[in-house]
């Protein structure tokens, strides 16, 4: 059975509000034990793909079909996305992707002291430009701020001979 269109409309802004308030927490709330708690855990995304599994299950046959057709075109593709549950099971999928790549870069800004918050901002709304800008700023804190703390560490930590 078909999700109708009112369902996948519900489904749809569902969706975009429950990852809100995780993206709220890891943005504006980074160093809250409750931001780290949360974060944490898998859930969100378990829930999150189960809904992307009902969505994709309830697919029309022929769409799938379509899918795998190796002569799939740009223009056929786009086509296929102007059916209502294409075009929410494939947004489900960005947002359960983007938050879960959002949430690798605020656990990995947490584990290693690097600054995410705009990292995770521009995740947000633009994935891939928020990953790179976070391996960016990543390569940038390991290179040139934590070298140096490890070299002083290195330095205090060596007894000097007299």
């Amino acid at each position: 059975m078909h999700p109708s269109p009112a369902l996948l409309d519900l489904l749809f802004n569902g969706a975009n509000l429950f990852v809100l308030p995780f993206w709220g927490l890891m943005v504006l709330l980074p160093n809250w034990y409750v931001t780290r708690r949360v974060m944490d855990s898998y859930l969100p995304y378990v829930a999150l793909a189960g809904l992307y599994l009902y969505l994709f299950v309830t697919l029309d046959q022929s769409v799938l079909e379509a899918f795998a057709d190796p002569e799939l075109s740009l223009t056929g593709l786009a086509g296929m996305f102007a059916n209502s549950q294409v075009m929410a099971t494939g947004w489900v999928h960005f947002v359960v992707m983007d938050l879960f790549v959002g949430r690798w870069i605020y656990l990995q800004g947490q584990t290693e002291g690097i600054f995410t918050r705009h990292s995770l901002a521009l995740c947000l709304f633009a994935g891939p430009i928020g990953l790179l800008t976070h391996l960016t700023t990543a390569f940038i804190t390991r290179t040139f701020f934590q070298k140096g703390e490890s070299t002083e560490e290195t330095a205090e930590a060596t007894p000097v001979s007299s």
